[in-house]
């Protein structure tokens, strides 16, 4: 059986019970332009600037600026030459000192790297003490954009174009780029799991190992997936106990784990039996990293379709989109 099977005929049978629900670089190619809405709902500024490229001259000779040439921030990275840039590659400084490059086609696919900014030129170290060292050779800088070539592609002339509003730390280019065309952002646990979700009524939060996904469309009353890693005990032993905080009526049943075709897990349900509106509580558990991995839902049910429909599409959608790497 395929996992969608398999979760959503779990989510589907609890549903039944709940009337209807219960969970419910350098440079990059030439392509074409990005459309930027001013501001997305997880939060991020869309630099309106982005969707067409800079029409300022470089500037030579003895004009060229002194060092620092690069802040604290982002820049989008693509060929000085290019007419309509795709800005998907960024380079993301989060000091003077040290970043990293961030592929928005790419999954975020990117290297660490740290420079030295010298009048005329910038050394990049990328991937550490033992990664490759390359010399950006700048010929302008005008209002936040920044001109050069590396010493070893002199023929390809970049743009590093800072984009206005967005902090560095913690930025994605997969998620800032999803954000302006009104898709779902993904998050990365740094646990080596990932979901997707809608920044338009999913709100994320997290703390540690912990990673709370609250719904924030109409709703009952508290309705979220709360997921976490943790090494106190194994699977088994949480399902257990998870099953007695929920109380008499909880039940734990072996299932695949979502995300997965063949990982052996546990689901618990604290609301067996019951039907009509009030509060539902599940969870997805299964062995991970020598200590368990935990999905739990807690959803508050009117009993009106039209309000508890689109909370349960909301968080069967994250937990659907789950993947390892």
């Amino acid at each position: 059986m395929k996992k969608n099977t398999v979760v959503n005929s779990m989510i589907f049978a609890l549903t039944t019970m709940m009337l209807a629900v219960t969970v419910s670089g350098c440079g990059k190619g030439v392509s074409e332009e990005i459309g930027s809405p001013a501001e997305s709902s997880e939060g991020f500024v869309i630099d309106e600037s982005l969707a067409s490229t800079p029409k300022t001259d470089t500037v030579a000779g003895d004009e060229i600026p002194s060092a620092p040439y690069f802040e604290a921030g982002v820049y989008a990275n693509y060929a000085k030459e290019a007419e309509d840039p795709t800005k998907t590659y960024f380079y993301v400084f989060n000091t003077q000192d040290y970043g990293y490059t961030a592929d928005g086609e790419a999954d975020d696919a990117g290297l660490p790297f740290d420079i030295v900014q010298e009048d005329g030129k910038v050394e990049f170290s990328f991937g550490g003490a033992d990664g490759s060292n390359d010399v950006l050779i700048v010929t302008g800088k005008e209002d936040g954009v920044v001109y050069g070539y590396f010493e070893n592609v002199p023929e390809l002339e970049l743009t590093f174009e800072l984009v206005d509003g967005v902090e560095p730390d913690g930025f994605s280019a997969v998620n800032y780029l999803n954000a302006a065309s009104g898709e779902d952002l993904v998050y990365n646990d740094a646990n080596g799991w990932s979901v997707k979700y809608d920044p338009s009524c999913i709100d994320l939060t997290s703390s540690g190992s912990a990673a709370f996904f609250v719904y924030t469309g109409e709703c009952a009353g508290t309705s979220m997936i709360t997921a976490m890693y943790d090494v106190d005990m194994n699977a088994e032993a949480k399902a257990q106990d998870l099953a007695k905080a929920y109380g008499e009526n909880a039940t734990v049943t072996e299932c695949i784990f979502p995300g997965t075709e063949d990982v052996e897990g546990f689901y618990v349900n604290a609301n067996s039996g019951q039907t009509g509106p009030g509060l539902y509580e599940s969870a997805f558990i299964r062995e991970y990293m020598d200590g368990y991995l935990i999905f739990e839902f807690t959803t508050t049910v009117s009993g009106d379709d039209a309000i508890d429909i689109p909370v349960s599409d909301a968080l069967a959608a994250i937990i659907d989109s789950l993947s390892f790497e």
